[in-house]
């Protein structure tokens, strides 16, 4: 019970995110359909260059969990934190400028790039403040401080759809730009305050320790590169399903919109179980973290799973029109299932790694699990459409399950031996668990 009271709010704050962003193609679907497409490009850009700065802050989770008694004893690290999570905003502040340059030469009509305007500005400030929180929620968490994560993104979510709705019918998507930027800039500050009052001190500035940032660095750029793999495979999936029929190709696309909700639950879960495997003082402990956290994931998992079963056509009525469409996601339901399950499942294994500080392992089996994935795609899309492409997809997933809860079990057997090994030469009273 006590996980599943801490994965509640993480999971409240990605509903939230998800609900703003919703918004706001809402918004430029009605505006214009010119400005739905220039923002659709962007945003995809936006998402990715977002997704691995966040999983690269994500990583700092373990670093800072040991200092849940002492918080103030963790600043340091926080300071540390800051300087990694700016060089990866602006790597990923520059892929959001690059946009209209990639799209030009990518065959995106010239109208659409030229909707664009200044809104890839606008966006790659968004994520330079993003950056400049120094990963706040992961540390809010690993403080144990979980509420406190769902009120940025809460004062994000409603300014950016307020903003949004007011702005875009006189300014376009320069009003998206300012929404998204304001908004943003609002959460910081809210984020930034919760973060001090939780380290019940004022973080200050320091000097980079270049040694110090290496350690974080070792666990969050793995984080970052497996989320970016991800992301890439499943633009090839997408692209290899648009080969197909266009009945087809929109069932995909509903598929996987209800893929990445069902995913929100294993994967607030999952971050909420990093403290309790990262302060584990053995591999015993380490085991029953992890497996309580997966047993809650994939329950969760299962029971959206099968409200999505029971409700099926009232649920899908809301992303098509098309009766068709309707029937042929209908038909893969349970395919996708499978698949989101065993997805599910990885995740959580996988961010039971990172709480081991073993992140890297993590994008080891990530490239060996989606590797043949990436190859076959395009061939089982024309040779079996999408149902050989979500069988293929559920394949990949249940590989990395067996790949990441090998490697979990064999990393977690490290858990306290140090400790214990010193303990035997020394005869002292040290703390096992502590890395």
């Amino acid at each position: 019970m006590a996980l599943l009271r801490a994965a509640v709010p993480i999971f409240l704050a990605m509903v939230a995110g998800m609900a703003g962003s919703l918004v706001v193609t809402s918004v430029l679907g009605k505006h214009d359909t010119v400005t739905l497409a220039a923002f659709a490009v962007v945003s995809s850009v936006l998402s990715t260059a977002s997704a691995a700065v966040q999983g690269a802050l994500r990583g700092l989770g373990p670093f800072v969990a040991p200092f849940r008694d002492e918080p103030a004893a963790a600043v340091p690290v926080v300071r540390d934190a800051r300087w990694l999570s700016l060089a990866t905003g602006v790597l990923g502040a520059l892929a959001v400028l690059c946009v209209p340059l990639l799209a030009g030469a990518g065959g995106v009509p010239g109208e659409v790039v030229r909707e664009m305007g200044a809104l890839p500005w606008f966006l790659a400030g968004y994520v330079l403040i993003f950056a400049s929180t120094g990963g706040a929620s992961t540390i809010l968490v690993a403080l144990g401080r979980n509420r406190d994560v769902l009120w940025p993104t809460l004062v994000f979510a409603i300014g950016l759809s307020g903003l949004t709705a007011a702005l875009v019918p006189a300014l376009g998507l320069t009003g998206v730009g300012v929404a998204w930027v304001v908004s943003g800039a609002a959460a910081a500050l809210v984020a930034a305050s919760l973060l001090r009052r939780a380290l019940g001190r004022p973080i200050g500035q320091a000097r980079p320790r270049p040694r110090e940032i290496v350690k974080l660095a070792k666990v969050s750029i793995p984080l970052a590169g497996t989320v970016l793999v991800k992301f890439g495979v499943l633009g090839v999936v997408t692209f290899a399903a648009s080969t197909t029929s266009t009945r087809d190709t929109a069932a995909h696309a509903v598929l996987s919109t209800l893929t990445g909700l069902i995913m929100l639950a294993s994967l607030s879960v999952a971050q909420a179980a990093v403290p309790d495997v990262a302060r584990a003082p053995d591999a015993a402990g380490a085991r029953r973290a992890q497996r309580g956290a997966a047993l809650l994931a994939v329950t969760g998992t299962l029971v959206v799973a099968g409200l999505l079963l029971g409700l099926g056509e009232n649920v899908l009525v809301l992303f098509s029109d098309d009766l068709a469409v309707r029937e042929r996601a209908f038909g893969l339901l349970p395919l996708m299932l499978l698949s989101a399950v065993l997805d599910a499942a990885q995740a959580v294994q996988g961010t039971g790694l990172t709480a081991l500080k073993r992140s890297a392992a993590s994008l080891l089996y990530f490239v060996i699990g989606y590797g043949p994935l990436v190859v076959a795609a395009v061939p089982v899309a024309r040779t079996w459409g999408i149902d050989g492409l979500w069988t293929a997809m559920a394949l990949a997933n249940g590989l990395l399950v067996v790949l990441q809860g090998t490697g979990f079990h064999r990393h977690s057997a490290k858990v306290g031996a140090g400790a214990e090994v010193t303990q035997g030469r020394s005869g002292g009273d040290t703390r096992p668990g502590r890395r």
